[in-house]
Protein backbone atom coordinates (compact mmCIF):
# COMPACT_ATOMS: atom_id res chain seq x y z
CA UNK A 1 0.00 0.00 0.00
CA UNK A 2 1.07 3.56 -1.02
CA UNK A 3 1.04 6.47 1.11
CA UNK A 4 1.10 10.01 0.20
CA UNK A 5 1.76 12.90 2.05
CA UNK A 6 -0.47 16.45 0.98
CA UNK A 7 1.64 19.57 2.74
CA UNK A 8 -0.37 22.89 2.68
CA UNK A 9 1.03 26.41 2.54
CA UNK A 10 1.63 28.50 5.55
CA UNK A 11 4.80 31.15 5.52
CA UNK A 12 7.39 30.30 8.17
CA UNK A 13 4.90 27.59 9.67
CA UNK A 14 5.52 25.37 6.88
CA UNK A 15 8.47 24.37 9.31
CA UNK A 16 5.72 22.87 11.20
CA UNK A 17 5.85 19.95 8.16
CA UNK A 18 9.34 18.86 8.89
CA UNK A 19 7.94 17.81 12.38
CA UNK A 20 5.37 15.99 11.20
CA UNK A 21 7.78 14.27 8.74
CA UNK A 22 10.05 13.39 11.99
CA UNK A 23 7.13 11.75 14.30
CA UNK A 24 6.23 9.80 11.25
CA UNK A 25 9.60 8.39 10.17
CA UNK A 26 9.65 7.60 14.67
CA UNK A 27 6.61 5.29 13.94
CA UNK A 28 7.87 3.33 10.79
CA UNK A 29 5.27 5.49 9.08
CA UNK A 30 6.71 5.38 5.14
CA UNK A 31 6.07 8.08 2.69
CA UNK A 32 5.87 6.57 -0.84
CA UNK A 33 4.36 10.15 -2.13
CA UNK A 34 4.46 13.55 -1.52
CA UNK A 35 2.76 17.00 -2.26
CA UNK A 36 3.14 20.72 -1.10
CA UNK A 37 2.24 24.14 -1.97
CA UNK A 38 4.02 27.28 -1.21
CA UNK A 39 6.06 26.53 1.92
CA UNK A 40 5.12 22.82 2.09
CA UNK A 41 6.75 22.68 -1.77
CA UNK A 42 9.75 23.73 0.28
CA UNK A 43 9.78 21.05 2.86
CA UNK A 44 8.03 18.46 0.17
CA UNK A 45 11.06 18.91 -2.59
CA UNK A 46 13.89 18.46 0.29
CA UNK A 47 12.36 15.34 1.67
CA UNK A 48 11.77 13.61 -1.90
CA UNK A 49 15.38 14.43 -2.92
CA UNK A 50 16.95 12.69 0.57
CA UNK A 51 17.30 14.97 3.38
CA UNK A 52 16.00 13.74 6.69
CA UNK A 53 13.22 15.72 8.53
CA UNK A 54 15.80 16.85 11.00
CA UNK A 55 18.20 18.21 8.24
CA UNK A 56 15.48 20.16 7.08
CA UNK A 57 14.98 21.89 10.13
CA UNK A 58 18.48 22.48 10.64
CA UNK A 59 18.53 23.65 5.95
CA UNK A 60 15.41 26.37 7.22
CA UNK A 61 16.99 27.82 10.09
CA UNK A 62 20.10 27.83 8.45
CA UNK A 63 18.86 29.23 4.89
CA UNK A 64 15.85 31.34 5.88
CA UNK A 65 17.60 34.70 6.17
CA UNK A 66 18.54 34.26 2.39
CA UNK A 67 15.64 32.58 1.23
CA UNK A 68 13.21 36.06 2.35
CA UNK A 69 16.06 37.66 1.26
CA UNK A 70 18.64 39.72 3.29
CA UNK A 71 19.14 42.86 4.57
CA UNK A 72 16.26 45.00 6.44
CA UNK A 73 13.57 45.56 4.40
CA UNK A 74 12.49 49.67 3.55
CA UNK A 75 8.29 49.75 3.98
CA UNK A 76 8.47 52.71 1.75
CA UNK A 77 10.68 50.98 -1.47
CA UNK A 78 7.79 48.05 -0.67
CA UNK A 79 4.92 50.08 -1.22
CA UNK A 80 6.53 52.02 -4.61
CA UNK A 81 7.50 48.57 -6.53
CA UNK A 82 3.84 47.88 -5.53
CA UNK A 83 1.98 50.52 -7.00
CA UNK A 84 4.77 51.04 -10.06
CA UNK A 85 2.44 50.64 -13.09
CA UNK A 86 5.28 49.70 -14.91
CA UNK A 87 6.44 47.05 -12.63
CA UNK A 88 2.93 44.92 -12.01
CA UNK A 89 4.74 41.65 -11.29
CA UNK A 90 7.11 43.15 -8.49
CA UNK A 91 6.60 42.05 -4.40
CA UNK A 92 8.19 43.51 -1.72
CA UNK A 93 10.88 40.19 -2.24
CA UNK A 94 12.01 39.68 -5.55
CA UNK A 95 12.42 35.92 -4.77
CA UNK A 96 15.31 34.63 -6.75
CA UNK A 97 16.88 33.98 -3.20
CA UNK A 98 14.69 30.56 -3.12
CA UNK A 99 15.84 29.69 -6.44
CA UNK A 100 19.16 29.86 -5.92
CA UNK A 101 18.79 28.10 -2.04
CA UNK A 102 16.60 25.64 -3.21
CA UNK A 103 18.79 24.50 -6.41
CA UNK A 104 22.28 24.49 -4.07
CA UNK A 105 20.58 21.98 -1.44
CA UNK A 106 19.31 20.05 -4.62
CA UNK A 107 22.57 19.97 -5.86
CA UNK A 108 23.90 18.63 -3.06
CA UNK A 109 22.04 15.21 -3.48
CA UNK A 110 23.03 15.50 -7.12
CA UNK A 111 19.49 16.67 -8.38
CA UNK A 112 19.04 19.29 -10.66
CA UNK A 113 15.68 18.47 -12.07
CA UNK A 114 12.50 17.67 -10.66
CA UNK A 115 12.50 14.60 -13.40
CA UNK A 116 15.63 13.86 -11.53
CA UNK A 117 13.87 12.64 -7.73
CA UNK A 118 12.71 9.19 -7.95
CA UNK A 119 10.02 9.44 -4.90
CA UNK A 120 6.74 10.58 -6.68
CA UNK A 121 6.27 15.03 -6.35
CA UNK A 122 3.50 17.40 -6.88
CA UNK A 123 4.08 21.34 -6.55
CA UNK A 124 0.78 23.30 -7.76
CA UNK A 125 1.35 26.39 -9.03
CA UNK A 126 -0.88 29.10 -10.49
CA UNK A 127 -0.19 31.06 -13.60
CA UNK A 128 -2.00 34.43 -12.68
CA UNK A 129 -1.83 35.20 -16.94
CA UNK A 130 -4.60 32.61 -18.13
CA UNK A 131 -5.79 31.89 -13.99
CA UNK A 132 -5.00 27.80 -14.32
CA UNK A 133 -3.45 25.58 -12.13
CA UNK A 134 -0.21 23.79 -12.87
CA UNK A 135 1.75 20.97 -11.40
CA UNK A 136 5.46 20.74 -11.42
CA UNK A 137 6.13 16.82 -11.32
CA UNK A 138 8.35 14.07 -12.26
CA UNK A 139 5.68 11.74 -13.16
CA UNK A 140 2.71 12.67 -15.25
CA UNK A 141 -0.55 10.84 -13.96
CA UNK A 142 -2.43 8.32 -15.68
CA UNK A 143 -5.71 9.77 -17.75
CA UNK A 144 -5.04 13.19 -17.58
CA UNK A 145 -6.98 15.51 -19.23
CA UNK A 146 -4.49 18.52 -20.17
CA UNK A 147 -0.90 17.41 -20.26
CA UNK A 148 -0.13 21.47 -20.62
CA UNK A 149 -0.71 21.40 -16.61
CA UNK A 150 2.03 19.05 -16.32
CA UNK A 151 5.63 20.09 -16.32
CA UNK A 152 8.10 17.75 -16.14
CA UNK A 153 11.12 19.75 -17.07
CA UNK A 154 11.94 22.06 -14.65
CA UNK A 155 14.87 23.10 -11.86
CA UNK A 156 13.86 22.29 -8.00
CA UNK A 157 14.89 25.87 -7.41
CA UNK A 158 12.57 27.53 -9.88
CA UNK A 159 9.56 24.91 -9.48
CA UNK A 160 9.80 25.89 -5.44
CA UNK A 161 9.77 29.81 -6.15
CA UNK A 162 7.06 29.63 -8.71
CA UNK A 163 4.96 27.70 -5.93
CA UNK A 164 6.11 29.87 -3.21
CA UNK A 165 6.00 33.56 -5.03
CA UNK A 166 3.27 34.86 -2.51
CA UNK A 167 1.72 38.21 -4.26
CA UNK A 168 2.82 41.42 -3.06
CA UNK A 169 5.57 39.23 -0.72
CA UNK A 170 7.47 38.05 -3.59
CA UNK A 171 7.58 39.30 -7.21
CA UNK A 172 6.02 36.87 -9.40
CA UNK A 173 7.94 34.30 -11.40
CA UNK A 174 8.40 34.30 -14.73
CA UNK A 175 8.75 31.31 -17.08
CA UNK A 176 8.74 31.88 -20.86
CA UNK A 177 5.24 32.73 -21.38
CA UNK A 178 4.13 32.23 -17.82
CA UNK A 179 4.02 34.35 -14.44
CA UNK A 180 3.51 31.98 -11.69
CA UNK A 181 1.93 32.86 -8.56
CA UNK A 182 1.62 31.12 -4.87
CA UNK A 183 0.05 27.52 -5.79
CA UNK A 184 -1.98 28.47 -2.42
CA UNK A 185 -4.45 30.53 -4.56
CA UNK A 186 -6.08 27.10 -5.95
CA UNK A 187 -4.55 24.47 -4.33
CA UNK A 188 -3.23 24.69 -1.00
CA UNK A 189 -3.21 21.03 0.19
CA UNK A 190 -2.78 18.93 -3.03
CA UNK A 191 -4.35 16.11 -1.98
CA UNK A 192 -5.63 14.90 -4.89
CA UNK A 193 -2.84 15.46 -6.97
CA UNK A 194 -0.89 13.06 -4.63
CA UNK A 195 -3.49 10.65 -4.98
CA UNK A 196 -3.26 10.79 -8.64
CA UNK A 197 0.11 10.03 -8.77
CA UNK A 198 -1.17 6.43 -7.22
CA UNK A 199 -1.46 6.64 -3.51
CA UNK A 200 -3.52 4.43 -1.71
CA UNK A 201 -4.23 6.52 1.63
CA UNK A 202 -3.47 10.33 1.45
CA UNK A 203 -2.96 12.10 4.90
CA UNK A 204 -3.00 16.05 4.34
CA UNK A 205 -1.55 18.20 6.65
CA UNK A 206 -2.98 22.16 7.06
CA UNK A 207 -3.06 25.28 9.63
CA UNK A 208 -5.84 25.94 11.64
CA UNK A 209 -6.75 29.67 11.81
CA UNK A 210 -5.92 31.74 14.45
CA UNK A 211 -7.95 33.31 16.80
CA UNK A 212 -8.36 36.95 16.52
CA UNK A 213 -8.64 39.62 19.61
CA UNK A 214 -8.34 42.81 21.27
CA UNK A 215 -4.28 42.53 21.02
CA UNK A 216 -3.80 41.34 17.22
CA UNK A 217 -2.25 43.84 15.60
CA UNK A 218 -2.42 43.69 11.76
CA UNK A 219 -0.33 40.91 10.79
CA UNK A 220 -2.20 39.02 12.42
CA UNK A 221 -5.18 40.14 10.61
CA UNK A 222 -3.53 39.45 7.54
CA UNK A 223 -2.52 36.06 8.80
CA UNK A 224 -6.38 35.13 9.51
CA UNK A 225 -7.49 36.68 5.99
CA UNK A 226 -5.23 34.42 4.36
CA UNK A 227 -6.25 31.42 6.63
CA UNK A 228 -9.81 31.99 6.29
CA UNK A 229 -9.22 31.96 2.31
CA UNK A 230 -6.74 29.31 2.30
CA UNK A 231 -9.31 27.21 4.48
CA UNK A 232 -12.70 28.01 1.95
CA UNK A 233 -9.83 26.42 -0.70
CA UNK A 234 -8.75 23.58 0.80
CA UNK A 235 -12.78 22.02 1.89
CA UNK A 236 -13.01 20.04 -1.40
CA UNK A 237 -9.28 19.52 -1.26
CA UNK A 238 -9.34 17.59 2.65
CA UNK A 239 -12.25 15.75 2.22
CA UNK A 240 -11.14 12.85 -0.29
CA UNK A 241 -7.93 12.58 2.63
CA UNK A 242 -8.02 9.09 4.26
CA UNK A 243 -6.68 11.50 6.68
CA UNK A 244 -6.33 15.30 8.42
CA UNK A 245 -3.26 16.62 10.57
CA UNK A 246 -4.41 20.47 11.84
CA UNK A 247 -1.53 22.39 13.13
CA UNK A 248 -2.19 25.04 15.30
CA UNK A 249 0.52 27.52 15.22
CA UNK A 250 -0.63 30.77 17.76
CA UNK A 251 -0.32 33.55 15.93
CA UNK A 252 2.62 32.96 13.83
CA UNK A 253 3.39 35.88 10.90
CA UNK A 254 4.00 35.26 7.65
CA UNK A 255 7.62 35.53 7.96
CA UNK A 256 8.54 35.55 11.46
CA UNK A 257 11.70 33.96 12.00
CA UNK A 258 12.06 33.78 15.46
CA UNK A 259 9.02 31.24 15.32
CA UNK A 260 10.78 28.28 13.33
CA UNK A 261 11.50 26.09 16.06
CA UNK A 262 8.26 26.49 17.98
CA UNK A 263 6.37 25.63 14.49
CA UNK A 264 8.58 22.28 14.06
CA UNK A 265 7.80 21.09 17.27
CA UNK A 266 3.97 22.33 16.72
CA UNK A 267 3.97 19.42 13.59
CA UNK A 268 5.96 16.90 15.92
CA UNK A 269 3.57 17.22 19.04
CA UNK A 270 0.59 17.33 16.67
CA UNK A 271 1.30 14.48 14.90
CA UNK A 272 2.12 11.93 17.59
CA UNK A 273 -1.10 12.98 18.92
CA UNK A 274 -2.33 11.79 16.08
CA UNK A 275 -0.52 8.38 15.75
CA UNK A 276 -2.41 5.71 16.76
CA UNK A 277 -5.23 6.98 14.15
CA UNK A 278 -2.83 7.35 11.59
CA UNK A 279 -1.30 4.31 12.07
CA UNK A 280 -4.72 2.59 12.22
CA UNK A 281 -4.70 4.13 8.37
CA UNK A 282 -1.48 2.51 7.51
CA UNK A 283 -1.85 -0.83 8.61
CA UNK A 284 -5.66 -0.97 7.42
CA UNK A 285 -5.88 -3.05 3.68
Amino acid sequence: MKIGLALSGGGIRGIAHAGVLKALEENDIKIDIIGGTSAGSMIASLYAIGYSPDEIYSLFKENYNKIIGEGKFNIFNGIKNLVDKKCILRGFRKGENIEEVFDKLAKCKNVHNISNIKMPIVIPTVDILNEKEYIFTNNIPDNFLDEEQYITDINIGKAVRASSSFPAVFNLCTINNHAFMDGGALDNVPTREVRKQGADKVISVKFDADKIDNNSNVLDIVMKTIDIMGNKIIENEVEDSDYVINLHTDKVGLLEANKIEECFKCGYESTKNNIDMIKNIYYSQ
